[in-house]
């Protein structure tokens, strides 16, 4: 696969946005999957760049989550906003990662994203119920670099 627009069909990407306004539906976090072709950066380090890049960071309730997918390099990492670390158990994030992992070394990757997708809007759903003033902060979109 050469290039990242490659990396998913035009019907996984939207069973992807599907899935971000489902778990959105019942929480004010904000879910964003973000691709680009590779990285020479640490991963984390990466995906926090495009985490402040996307204004993940400036949510309402400091409650943004990113799914961030370096393609050509396989590299994958999910992050969240500084209040929902206050909320969760310590391997909150690990366990979201080894949920779409285990997609991901079969291949599937729309659905590991789903899968992913999903869990979090559970966790966050119990932490920051959706509130009827909250507002869409950012795109459902899944967004390339």
């Amino acid at each position: 696969m050469s290039k990242v627009e490659d990396f998913l069909t035009q019907e996984q990407e939207q069973k992807i946005v599907k899935a971000i306004r489902t778990a959105e539906l019942h929480t004010s976090g904000e879910i964003r999957v973000h691709l680009e072709s590779s990285t020479t950066k640490n991963t984390l380090e990466r995906a926090l760049e495009v985490f402040n890049y996307l204004k993940m960071d400036e949510t309402k309730n400091k409650n943004g989550v990113l799914f961030y997918l370096a393609v050509k390099d396989k590299k994958f990492a999910v992050i969240g906003d500084q209040n929902i670390d206050t909320k969760v158990a310590d391997n909150f994030w690990e366990d979201i990662k080894n949920t779409t992992i285990k997609e991901f070394k079969t291949k599937h990757y729309a659905s590991g994203l789903v899968k992913g997708i999903l869990k979090v809007g559970v966790k966050l759903k119990k932490h920051f119920p959706y509130d009827e003033k909250d507002t869409n902060e950012h795109s459902d979109t899944v967004s390339v670099s």
